[in-house]
């Protein structure tokens, strides 16, 4: 057989970039093993929920596998990267780089030249961006509420629900733009007048918690930027997507009118932002929700600097059931306002104060309703009920029952952690405590019920009024005098005081506010 020249020559070139294809494929195998690093990356980019074509929504947000957790105009981050997890199965979401604190002064410095342009915008204009502001949340009124349920744990209704209160307070705040007043008071001078004006404080900080990952900084954000603040956020670690996302949506707004981005800026972190926040001499007014414990702790690095602070603490609500009460309004009321967002409101009821002759009804009542409660994936449209927001609240979940068992409670339904992905718990109704045992007494940001009983007005209103925290309280009764006692100066001291509602929940344009270790101010 004769061969050309030219076959020989294109043989060889074949085998040659064989060998070298398989050297290739061998070394990258080689590098593949001694490298597990890279593997590891590569299965973690492929188990991200954000990469799975169910959660494709999420790219509508503007969220990917790595997301910059810091905005001033610019996006950013080079400080330590988080994976935020899903509560429901546990799988991470996605990841995010928190600011480090050159990023921070960085921010801080180009919120303050912000406000030296939005001060000077007339106030109907900055009711008109923050208008702007409430149409692009309810454009993406779905996926941000999709988001909250996905990241924070709670039902897709409430998820939504929250977004559409950042969406009415901005409604609010457009009117009270042009109702920023002061009155014209009479001089002692002659032809003098003497004139009351509000100015802004500058730059607003404010530091939101994970149960309202959406609500609280839209309470925030809208009144600080009407009155001519800008802000400065850090929302909770555990939900770094959601604070991306709504910045996301803000700053586009911004752009659009050709504004600073600065004017809403956002730096995610842990204790590092929040504390130089709290310290920074340069924050006008610092508004804080979380723990008690850690709402001490900026108190008093706020107060050290003589700065401005508004802080929403702990809530240990009860309901009082007096014997004269609609137990048909009573039981789907307290089991709303005890299982809703699984006891992860700082309005949740936590207390069941029944009088005597109706707390064996009102209780097989209410554990009955428990044991009827859908509970399941947060997405899920027929959900009542979804996951703890992290291990650790389960361990805290634990705890608490140990903690009332030892102190002298029974267990009545609940108690256990449910075998299913994710950070799930059995509501829970514990009676027969002492009124003052040291757990009922405990904010425990879980769904445990403590049921008491009582035997007369004074005793309920006084059991109301001994824990330290302040926000919220209840009565169930027909009796108009008993009303207007509660609602007195010798009736609940808290903040928020009902009547024949559940203690769970606020609406806007009111006061939302508390007293002792609930405070606001």
């Amino acid at each position: 057989m004769r061969v050309s020249l030219g076959r020989v020559r294109q043989l060889f070139t074949m085998q040659r970039v064989l060998t070298q294809n398989v050297a290739r494929l061998l070394a990258l195998s080689l590098r593949t093993k001694l490298s597990p690093s890279v593997r590891a990356a590569a299965v973690n980019m492929s188990t991200l929920l954000v990469n799975r074509p169910q959660y494709s929504w999420l790219r509508e947000l503007g969220l990917g596998e790595d997301n910059d957790g810091v905005y001033n105009g610019c996006w950013g981050g080079q400080g330590q990267v988080v994976t935020s997890y899903c509560p429901a199965n546990n799988e991470p979401i996605a990841r995010v780089r928190q600011a480090t604190m050159a990023e921070y002064e960085e921010t801080v410095q180009k919120a303050q030249d912000a406000w030296k342009v939005w001060a000077d915008v007339p106030a109907p204009k900055r009711g008109e961006i923050v208008r702007q502001i409430g149409d692009a949340l309810r454009g993406k009124i779905k996926a941000l509420g999709s988001l909250v349920s996905l990241e924070m744990g709670k039902i897709y209704v409430e998820g939504v629900g929250e977004v559409q209160e950042y969406v009415d307070v901005c409604d609010y705040a457009v009117g009270l733009s042009r109702m920023i007043g002061g009155p014209i008071l009479p001089s002692e001078r002659p032809g003098h007048a003497l004139i009351e004006q509000w100015n802004p404080v500058g730059l607003v900080g404010i530091i939101t918690a994970f149960n309202f990952p959406v609500a609280v900084y839209g309470w925030n954000n809208a009144i600080a930027l009407i009155c001519g603040n800008v802000c400065l956020w850090k929302g909770a670690p555990t939900t770094p997507l959601t604070s991306v996302a709504v910045t996301r949506i803000v700053a586009e707004v911004l752009e659009r009118n050709h504004l600073p981005g600065a004017i809403c800026s956002m730096t995610c972190g842990g204790a590092d932002i929040g504390t130089a926040m709290a310290k920074d001499e340069r924050v006008g007014l610092l508004s804080f929700t979380g723990s008690t414990q850690v709402g001490k702790q900026v108190a008093m690095m706020v107060q050290e600097r003589f700065g401005r602070q508004l802080l929403e603490l702990g809530g240990n609500n009860a309901i009082i059931v007096f014997e004269d009460a609609d137990l048909n309004l009573v039981v789907p009321s307290a089991v709303f306002a005890s299982v809703g967002t699984a006891g992860q409101r700082c309005t949740t009821t936590r207390r069941l104060m029944l009088h005597e002759s109706v707390h064996d009804d009102v209780v097989e009542r209410i554990a009955k309703a428990y044991k009827q409660i859908r509970i399941g994936d947060p997405w899920d449209p027929n959900t009542l009920y979804g996951p703890l927001h992290t291990k650790q609240a389960v361990q805290q979940y634990l705890a608490a029952i140990d903690q009332a068992k030892q102190q002298g409670g029974t267990l009545v339904c609940g108690g256990k952690v449910m075998d299913r992905p994710g950070n799930y718990v059995e509501p829970t109704i514990i009676t027969g405590l002492p009124h003052d045992a040291p757990i009922v007494h405990t904010e425990t940001f879980v769904p445990i019920l403590y049921v008491l009983k009582f035997k007369t007005e004074d005793e309920a209103f006084a059991w109301n009024n001994e824990v330290k925290q302040g926000l919220s309280s209840s009565i169930f009764t027909k009796d108009m005098g008993r009303v207007f006692r509660w609602l007195g100066p010798k009736g609940s001291d808290c903040g928020i005081v009902n009547v024949n509602i559940p203690t769970s929940g606020a609406e806007i344009g009111g006061a939302f506010g508390a007293y002792l270790h609930g405070v606001c101010v």
